[in-house]
Order: structure tokens, then C-alpha cells, then sequence
């Protein structure tokens, strides 16, 4: 793969292709095999969370490349996230993921969501009464940037923030967010969000640039989109190619996730790829729909946000 990189206010350089770890079935043996997999194509970003349960076969895999000769530390990028039961104490959250990774540091550490949960809610779909009431990003933000001092990370961001609450944390950061991660994809474009962003030189990171698809959540529709269908047979290329091919044309980082070698080749293929002007046109025709809805977060009582038109400040 092409050293394709972009530059984070940070200062460091961020491949714009990641690897996904995250898993359903979370295998150890599946994933480290994919992580080896996608290390022989080239790809060097590799993004895992405390709640995927991925960070120990992805660090294992990666120390097994490292002590083998095949990489060095520096060649990688890692990109971890605080989940939102641990936002009273960043610092110690990351220690655990170091601990798990068995690494001295992440690239990234990105706040996961934009909520808090009490500690003992560690699974992705917290009851009502796990929500923590107290929550307070001004401080977990104070945690990150501890984070940062103490060189347990390079760069720190955040993940499934809205326009309005990126410019609410730059109302009091003292360290402004390198990355906003958030599902991007053709049939979920985030102009609004991608403009503030850079205005602000932050870059913004997708996920699910395929539409989820895969996921128990996701979607085939941005795949089985006619215009895309069009476009792919157009420059004989795949659907998928087309819509990460847009995510970059947009000056966007991707992360990507499979564990198949042949999708692997076939997303790594969309580098060469090259959509004209016609193309970037039809795919702001398409009718935008957001997948990853976090509707799990939202509640008229114990949740900070009532509704998900809270969550996402009317952003959806």
C-alpha cells in the first residue's frame, strides 16, 4: 500500500487507511491472523477500543510482527478509545489498555462517546440506571490531556461528536481534539461536521465507510446503491472501492473492517481509484441516512440525552 498519510494538528502523521479490530465473536485466534494478514498488505493504522475486547490479540499480533523484524513501533499507528464507563479517570483507563496492548503508548486515544456510565456498566448496552448523572466532559477532557502530558499517547481526539459539542470543547480545552471519529460514509455524508472541523484543523476519521455492513447494525445499502453500482461499473472498480474512495476524496481517514483477504486487497485497491467530477456529484444526490443511530444512549429519564435528536444536536 502507498504511504498515504495525513497530518494531525498534533503534529504527527496518521495513515488514512485503519484496520478495524472490532468483532462480534472477538476470536483471538481470528483476529491475530488478520492483523498479520493486513500487516503483509501494507496497512499500518490499526483501531481498537477498551469495549471491542480486542486489544490484547491486537497487541499480541503486533508484538509478534515487531520482535520478528517485520515493523517497528514507529512504523504503526494505534489508535485506542475511553469507553464511557471509565470517564472519571482517563489515566488509569489507558494504563489498562497499555497493560492489554502490552505497549509504552498509543498513536490516538479518542473519548468514545459523548455520555459517561457508571463503572460497573462495561458492556456496550447500558441498563437505565447505569448512566452516570455527574458527567462531565470538561474534566474527562482534563483526564486526556493528563494522557497526553504524561506521553501515554501522541495525540488525543474524540469519537461521535456533533458539530456543536466539538465547538463546546474547544470552548475550554487547553489541547484541541486531533481527530473526530464518526460513521462517514456516501449515504452519510457530514458536510456540516466536516466543515467545522476544518476550520478548526481537526480531521475527521469514518467509520463504517461501507454502511456498517457486516455488523449486526450495519446496512448493504450504501453497497447496493444504485448510483454507486453505476459509478463501480464505470471505472470497473468494486462498490466498496467507490465508497471509500469517497471518504478520501473528502480529505477523510478511513477505517475499515474486515478480517477476509480478498476484501482486504479489494479496500486497499481504492487508493488508485480516481472519481471525477460527475461521480462526487451523483453521490450528493443520494438520500443521507445515519446507521449507527446510538439509540442505546438516549432515555426520558437517567440519560443526558432524552432522545437521539439530543445526542446528536439535531444533527440527524
Amino acid at each position: 500500500m502507498r504511504n498515504n498519510e495525513v497530518r494531525l494538528n498534533s503534529g504527527y502523521t496518521m495513515p488514512v487507511f485503519g484496520f478495524g479490530t472490532y468483532s462480534a465473536e472477538n476470536d483471538r485466534e481470528t483476529t491475530e491472523k488478520a492483523v498479520q494478514m493486513a500487516l503483509q498488505m501494507g496497512y499500518r493504522h490499526f483501531d481498537t477500543a477498551r469495549i471491542y475486547g480486542s486489544e490484547p490479540w491486537l497487541g499480541n499480533a503486533l508484538r509478534k510482527a515487531i520482535s520478528k523484524g517485520v515493523i517497528e513501533r514507529e512504523d504503526i499507528f494505534v489508535t485506542s478509545k475511553l469507553w464511557s464507563s471509565d470517564h472519571t479517570d482517563p489515566l488509569s483507563a489507558l494504563n489498562q489498555t497499555l497493560l492489554k496492548l502490552g505497549m509504552e503508548y498509543v498513536d490516538l486515544y479518542l473519548v468514545h462517546w459523548p455520555v459517561g456510565l457508571k463503572k460497573w456498566a462495561n458492556y456496550p448496552v447500558p441498563n437505565e440506571e447505569d448512566f452516570d448523572e455527574e458527567f462531565d466532559i470538561e474534566a474527562t477532557w482534563r483526564g486526556m490531556e493528563k494522557c497526553l502530558q504524561m506521553g501515554l499517547c501522541k495525540s488525543i481526539g474524540v469519537s461521535n461528536f456533533s458539530t456543536a459539542k466539538i465547538l463546546n470543547l474547544l470552548n475550554f480545552a487547553t489541547v484541541p481534539p486531533a481527530v473526530n471519529q464518526v460513521e462517514m460514509h456516501p449515504m452519510w455524508r457530514q458536510r456540516k461536521l466536516r466543515e467545522v472541523c476544518g476550520e478548526h484543523g481537526i480531521h475527521v476519521s469514518g467509520y463504517s465507510p461501507l454502511g456498517g455492513h457486516g455488523n449486526a447494525w450495519g446496512t448493504t445499502a450504501v453497497l447496493d446503491n444504485p448510483i454507486i453500482q453505476s459509478i463501480a461499473s464505470k471505472h470497473n472498480a468494486t462498490p466498496a472501492q467507490v465508497a471509500l474512495k469517497w471518504s478520501l476524496s473528502k480529505g477523510s481517514s478511513v477505517i475499515v473492517k474486515s478480517f477476509n483477504s480478498r476484501r482486504l486487497k479489494e479496500n486497499i485497491g481504492a487508493m488508485d481509484l480516481n472519481l471525477d467530477d460527475q461521480d462526487l456529484l451523483d453521490i450528493e444526490k443520494m438520500e443521507e441516512r445515519k446507521v449507527m443511530r446510538g439509540e442505546f444512549l438516549a432515555n426520558g429519564t437517567s440519560s443526558p440525552y432524552r432522545n437521539i435528536m439530543e445526542l446528536w444536536d439535531d444533527e440527524i
